[in-house]
């Protein structure tokens, strides 16, 4: 990075700091120190969201968290953590993102679905419905193109790119695919990451 570049960034972040950063302190149930907004595509009901310190989101990011079906949801992302570009967070009742969980590009999580039952109304007319909450564990990682979908998963996870996770996942596990299932899981006795069955039970290798 050049001198022109680190001066530009350091320009940049002034002026998040001065100018977006008091506002934010405002629309938002909490923003943590030092945490940064790059850009929203859409913000919705920013009043029942929870922004840690140190949180970074990246360009184009989609945050919701509307009343549906309570009054008060909760989005919640920790300490630490890393947002790629163009995520999308819609959370109806509650969605957690535990301290120092790394999210890559267009990352979707959400604890809704709409309904199709009616065929004679449009599915983007239909309710929306709670599937289940959704917590991401401590330093977990979703790789590029994840889907979350009303599940939970374990701290110290990785998500493969392009899984989608609609069942939890326990802690120190390596998951793939859609519908995401488990390949590798931490094994304390060895200390050693070992393939497993896609139920986590740890194979002969």
């Amino acid at each position: 990075m050049n001198l022109k570049e680190i001066l530009l960034l350091k320009i940049r972040s002034l002026l998040y700091y001065v100018f977006k950063y008091p506002y934010y302190k405002i629309i938002f149930k909490n923003i943590g120190t030092r945490t940064q907004i790059y850009s929203l595509i859409r913000l919705e009901h920013p009043q029942n969201i929870y922004l840690g310190n140190r949180v970074t989101i990246g360009n184009l990011a989609w945050l919701a968290a509307s009343p549906h079906i309570i009054d008060n949801p909760l989005l919640k992302i920790g300490d630490n953590c890393l947002i790629g570009d163009s995520n999308e967070f819609y959370c109806i009742k509650e969605i957690i993102l535990e301290s120092n969980v790394f999210t890559s590009k267009n990352v979707y999580i959400s604890d809704a679905t709409h309904k199709y039952q009616d065929i004679n109304i449009p599915i983007v007319k239909q309710e929306i419905a709670l599937t289940s909450t959704v917590r991401i564990g401590e330093g977990t990682w979703l790789g590029l193109n994840v889907c979350v979908l009303g599940a939970n998963i374990g701290k110290h996870c990785v998500i493969g790119a392009n899984s989608v996770v609609n069942k939890s996942i326990p802690d120190y596990c390596v998951a793939v695919g859609s519908p995401a299932k488990i390949v590798k899981r931490f094994d304390f006795e060895t200390n050693k990451w070992r393939k497993t069955n896609s139920i986590g039970i740890f194979i002969d290798e």
